[in-house]
């Protein structure tokens, strides 16, 4: 059996590690200690990319990790925050400049403009609902992606848990989580 504090731990090695005054109490707020050491490395790599769960809230367990939910997008703003997360996800937390956003559901018109290496992204973004565009994810994914690192996610329904890894990293969580990780494909 693989304990809670052994899984964190590795994970810690591979550089996911737990925000400051975050503690494996904290993760157990969540779920009981068995649900976590039953399939290890499954239920740790869900809980790394959410908030802790009671006061003070708005604490990420690991701001390298995020669970992702698709159906995010209810105004203005929403889009800079993706961004903002994304690029605190690849650790680059700069890495996109002057990012600003328009959304108007009800209207069907929304989009998203930042700069990357001095070069302006203005992208028209398809308004589906409060679902965000795949297309503009994928998109801003492409930019933030360098020096063979890559976003990869973990299927959480309708939502995925994403990590920015290397190659190597990346396939040693596969192997930890019985391949739980798939490239995000950039078109």
């Amino acid at each position: 059996m693989i304990t809670l504090e052994q899984q964190v731990a590795k994970l810690a090695d591979l550089g996911l590690i737990l925000e400051p005054g975050i503690t494996v109490d904290d993760i157990l707020y969540s779920f009981d200690r068995k649900n976590y050491e039953k399939q290890p490395f499954d239920l740790i790599l869900f809980v790394l990319g959410i908030e802790v769960e009671r006061a003070p809230w708005g604490r990420p367990v690991c701001s390298r990790v995020w669970n992702f939910d698709m159906e995010c997008i209810v105004s203005t703003g929403d889009y800079v925050r993706i961004v903002n997360r994304l690029c605190q996800v690849a650790g680059q937390p700069d890495c996109l400049k002057e990012v600003s956003d328009f959304v108007d559901i009800d209207g069907g018109e929304a989009w998203l403009k930042y700069k990357v290496n001095g070069t302006e992204r203005n992208w028209s973004i398809k308004v589906n609902d409060d679902w965000a565009d795949t297309q503009t994810i994928n998109y801003i994914m492409d930019d933030i992606q360098a020096d063979g690192r890559r976003f990869y996610f973990k299927d959480n329904g309708q939502a995925m848990v994403l990590f920015y890894l290397d190659s190597e990293t990346a396939a040693e969580l596969n192997r930890l989580s019985a391949n739980a990780l798939r490239p995000v494909l950039v078109e």
